[in-house]
């Protein structure tokens, strides 16, 4: 089975609506946050993507998924 893209598992674990809707991302990502998302979580979806990744490195993997996060407005703490 297909996992999502890693921006739809991102609003999943930060519990913003996964439908293209106002509100479901910031409209500006570096003065406005819309949710926060632990460490632990961001780790996790790293785990679920990193196979359709261009890395085998988790730590890697878990950059990436901190830049779409902060592109989407959501802080990772």
């Amino acid at each position: 089975m297909k996992t999502p893209p890693v921006s739809v598992l991102i609003k999943k674990a930060a519990g913003l609506p996964t439908q293209k809707k106002p509100g479901s991302g910031s409209k500006e990502p570096n003065k406005t946050k819309v949710a926060k998302l632990t460490l632990a979580q961001v780790t996790d979806i790293a785990k679920q993507k990193i196979g359709d990744m261009n890395t085998t490195d988790l730590e890697a993997a878990i950059r990436t998924v901190k830049g779409t996060a902060k592109s989407m407005g959501v802080d990772v703490a």
